[in-house]
């Protein structure tokens, strides 16, 4: 992923100041100009709000003041320059408090996803009114675009990354729903990861209604649908959600596996080292079990409880009788999205959604 200097940098900014002033050739446009050397030391979303707000302020007057521009702007426009502009018009589009502003805005994002994702503006808009928009949001469904189609899923994804929260969608669960079901048959994979990952994010607060739709989905599928439904529900599978773990094929095996392990290769370990672990599961039944194995490390937290990651091991169909080799070398070396603390850690396996025991080993930071 680039660096935010990367993405909206001084000569976007210029960029986007010729744009604007091309499609306005009569306003000064001071903000934008001035933008550029105010961009160092923010961070990505704020050099987006930074370039609306002088966009916002360069270009006054209504919605529809600012729709003129950026449509005459628009083939001028390109990568994250768009970003700041199409927050500009949703931005402008609440304020000016009209229907049509709103609708006028909703189409104006769907013009301009094309060229860089709408799905971060159009928050501004699910916010403000959010039946309005998602009735918008369902003709998009239907587009010939299939940039247009993945707005309409991933612009309306509870947990969007670096989007601001919707907070409607989390008080009404299944609201995007028909959204999902009008697309995920989609021809494109573009669209259908999209579809995948918004079924995910709902499976965060709403496990039975994820489970639920994709139970539908997979008694009408299409030639996709068993992956897109395995990448949906991937979060469940990681927690042991039975209701997932059984739509995909994987039935409560408890009684038929026996499993050997984990087996740690070492108690002690400093940070930037390497802990290995083994184990064995065997079928003990009389019938072929599917089984999805995945490994848990239960990291110290500074307080001293812990906190579990689930990793994938692997899948597979055992006979009876038949046994299943597992090793694993997991790396503790220093990665930014975790800190380690000292102490007691522990490792556990999942079998079908069912853990083993822990096995405790000490890490040790200093």
């Amino acid at each position: 992923m680039p660096f935010a200097d990367e993405m909206i940098s001084a000569g976007t900014a210029e960029s986007l100041t010729r744009a604007i002033g091309a499609a306005a050739p009569d306003a000064a446009l001071p903000h934008l100009r001035g933008a550029a050397a105010r961009l160092d030391g923010l961070a990505l979303r704020e050099r987006a709000d930074l370039l609306r707000d002088a966009l916002l302020a360069d270009v006054p007057g209504t919605h529809a003041d600012l729709a003129r521009v950026v449509r005459t702007a628009a083939p001028a426009l390109q990568g994250w320059m768009v970003w700041p502009v199409t927050a500009a018009v949703a931005a402008r589009a609440v304020e000016d408090g009209t229907t049509a502003a709103f609708d006028d805005a909703m189409d104006l994002l769907a013009e301009l996803t094309g060229i860089l994702t709408s799905e971060f503006a159009i928050r501004t808009l699910l916010r403000h009114d959010l039946d309005r928009a998602l009735s918008a949001v369902a003709t998009w469904t239907g587009s010939a675009e299939a940039d247009v189609r993945r707005l309409a899923s991933e612009g309306t994804r509870p947990y969007l990354p670096w989007a601001v929260r919707v907070p409607e969608l989390a008080r009404r669960p299944g609201v995007t729903v028909p959204v999902l079901d009008a697309l995920y048959r989609d021809p494109s994979e573009y669209v259908r990861r999209s579809v995948a990952n918004h079924l995910n994010d709902l499976s965060r607060d709403h496990p039975a209604l994820v489970v639920d739709t994709a139970a539908r989905w997979l008694a009408e599928p299409d030639a996709n649908t068993g992956r897109l439904v395995r990448h949906g529900l991937r979060t469940l599978v990681k927690r042991g959600d039975r209701g997932a773990l059984a739509l995909l094929g994987f039935a409560a095996a408890e009684a038929s596996v026996q499993i050997d392990g984990p087996h740690l290769d070492r108690e002690l370990l400093r940070v930037g080292e390497s802990l290995g672990l083994r184990a064995t599961v065997r079928n003990v039944g009389e019938d072929d079990v599917r089984l999805t194995v995945d490994y848990v490390v239960h990291h110290r937290k500074a307080n001293g409880t812990r906190s579990p990651k689930v990793f994938k091991l692997t899948t597979a169909t055992l006979r009876p009788g038949q046994s299943l080799a597992l090793q694993r070398t997991h790396s503790f070396r220093p990665i930014t999205t975790r800190r380690y603390h000292s102490g007691p850690h522990a490792i556990s396996l999942q079998v079908n959604g069912v853990a083993t025991e822990t096995v405790e080993f000490e890490l040790v930071t200093g």
